[in-house]
């Protein structure tokens, strides 16, 4: 099916008279004038580091607030009865996964953090990325620790193991195995949604692109290379979720 529609592409690229000798000199007038001409390429590669830096740290703290609101919520069901901490989890998962993010983005750096001027607009993304990857991944390691048998939390207790120590040493690192491959495509989800930052002025690698069409007019050749960049980051981490998941089940056995 792949090939069929590479082949589709071709034959309306050829119909279009992208192959002629006219259509590979503009198309070779307009590469330098967008990317090599006074080095522009060099906005997406800081565009890029901007937007790794940013998914690396709202992925740091999307796992510690995910695990903690799972283990409150799984907690709240295994007896250890605290309402408040329990409503509190249930609220954060509702609110920040029923708004949009982009929405979350705006209120935290025009309302929230209006007055600190001096505050470097990343890390205001950092934190508002990673606050709402929060509650996905809580649901994430949710899912991972009630698929383990309830009767290893009860083995361990039987063996005079305390609650939490039991879910430590014994429900947690199986958990984890589990939904490591699903963390991985939190990670590629929260690396596509980052491309939202330029609405508070962070020059990310969506941006660097609006930046080059500024610069030289042109509407196309920029974001089709942001979009290539996006799309080969994808396709790469997507592979090592495969090799993951492949080495995972093998260990299994």
């Amino acid at each position: 099916m792949l090939w069929i529609v590479g082949a589709f592409l071709l034959y309306l690229l050829w119909e279009s008279g992208f192959f002629t000798a006219e259509a590979w000199s503009d198309f070779n007038r307009r590469f330098y004038q967008n990317f090599v001409k006074d080095d522009r390429y060099m906005m997406l590669v800081d565009g890029l580091n901007s937007t790794l830096f940013m998914t690396a740290g709202a992925t740091v703290i999307g796992v510690v607030v995910g695990l903690i609101l799972s283990v409150i919520r799984v907690a709240y069901k295994g007896g250890v009865h605290i309402p408040i901490l329990n409503k509190f989890a249930e609220m954060y998962i509702t609110v920040l996964r029923g708004t949009p993010a982009m929405v979350q983005l705006l209120i935290w750096n025009f309302t929230i953090f209006a007055s600190a001027r001096d505050l470097n607009t990343q890390y205001i993304a950092i934190l508002a990325f990673g606050l709402n990857s929060g509650a996905y991944v809580a649901e994430i390691f949710r899912g991972g620790i009630e698929s383990i048998d309830p009767g290893q939390m009860e083995a361990a207790r039987s063996l005079g193991l305390t609650y939490g120590s039991s879910m430590r040493h014994v429900i947690l690192p199986q958990a984890l195995r589990n939904v490591v491959p699903m963390l991985f495509n939190e990670f590629i989800a929260l690396l596509k949604e980052t491309s939202i930052a330029g609405y508070i002025g962070i020059d990310d690698l969506t941006r660097a692109g609006q930046n080059i069409q500024a610069l030289t007019l042109e509407h196309s050749q920029p974001l089709v290379m942001v979009a290539i960049i996006y799309l080969i980051m994808v396709m790469v981490l997507s592979k090592l979720v495969k090799k993951l998941e492949q080495w995972l089940s093998r260990g299994r056995r």
